[in-house]
């Protein structure tokens, strides 16, 4: 037996110690957890965006760190999902229980609501810069709620709904497959960062990059009644729709490579070592028969040896 522990193992040993951690504390830190990465990602898409000039890079480099540092900060506690779509995956694939994941998904939105409140009350406005302005690069949307909206307008284009689902499908399948492949593992957060990064890059440009439920629901409620060009709310349904998607896909993979043999991964060890042990059983048996064929084959000749022996001296007599 070796001292190293696999990636089976390392999960188990983080199911274990979630379980271990009271109800309360656990969606305490989902919320705490979601409310910090919705409210750092609401501060860099209009704070930062207003400064910065939009700019790509920092709003993708920022999102993969906060999801990274909450992560580090409070995963030990909840197993670090701060995303509903990732509970929706935990909950078919058997990580997080049914009942523990609805209060975390519950949490969650209460948490990026939070966010949505606290970043409204801090918008400086005025008569010339209105909270519209600094709201339209962080409420998520497609075509007239798109944040290429006004270039694309001049041209005659718009991001249609189709588009829109398909670069939050793809960015929410990556971040959900790394979710579920590296949950509970020694360097969980930062593979998450990296997978937030990456689907915010992809997806910014069209839809905002939501990637996440509850960071859609947060902004949405507060800024649906500040007339923007598209009210958020009626396009929310997209930014549930397609990561739970998302998730349903990833859970069904995983169930398909799932062992015949038990639902636990961490079993697979013992049904190696049983496989070993009869097959183990299995050579002893034969080897044991060969040796009492082998006895009764040297018993045979020594009965013909002493036959002959006799039958030498009769013949002599």
């Amino acid at each position: 037996m070796t001292s190293a522990t696999t990636a089976p193992e390392a999960e188990a040993l983080s199911e274990t110690a979630e379980d271990v951690r009271p109800l309360p504390l656990r969606i305490g830190a989902e919320l705490l957890g979601t409310f910090i990465a919705c409210f750092a990602i609401y501060v860099f898409c209009t704070f930062g965006s207003i400064v910065f000039s939009l700019n790509l890079a920092y709003v993708a480099i920022g999102t993969g760190l906060v999801y990274m540092a909450v992560t580090l900060f409070l995963g030990r506690i909840s197993g670090g999902q701060f995303n509903p779509a990732i509970t929706v995956a935990a909950m078919l694939t058997g990580k997080t229980k049914v009942l523990d994941g609805i209060l975390y998904i519950v949490f969650q939105v209460v948490g990026g609501a939070l966010a949505g409140l606290l970043i409204k009350s801090l918008l400086p406005v005025s008569s010339t810069i209105t909270a519209k302005q600094w709201l339209t690069t962080a409420v998520n949307g497609f075509d007239k709620g798109s944040i290429a909206y006004t270039t694309l307008q001049q041209y005659g284009l718009n991001f249609s709904v189709s588009q829109a689902a398909a670069v939050e499908i793809v960015a929410a399948l990556v971040i959900i497959a790394v979710a579920m492949t590296q949950y509970g593992t020694k360097n969980y957060a930062a593979y998450m960062g990296v997978a937030y990064g990456f689907g915010v890059a992809i997806a910014f440009p069209v839809t905002g990059a939501a990637l996440n439920p509850a960071r859609a629901t947060g902004i949405a409620l507060f800024a649906y009644n500040q007339d923007l060009t598209q009210n958020p709310l009626t396009q929310l349904w997209l930014f549930w729709v397609c990561p739970v998607l998302a998730a349903a896909v990833v859970a069904l993979a995983m169930m398909v490579k799932m062992p015949k043999k038990g639902d636990d991964p961490s079993k697979l060890n013992d049904y190696d070592e049983n496989a070993d042990a009869g097959q183990a059983s299995t050579d002893s048996a034969n080897a044991a028969e060969n040796d009492a064929e082998a006895s009764e084959a040297e018993v045979r000749d020594e009965q013909a040896d002493a036959k002959a022996d006799s039958d030498e001296g009769v013949e002599r007599d």
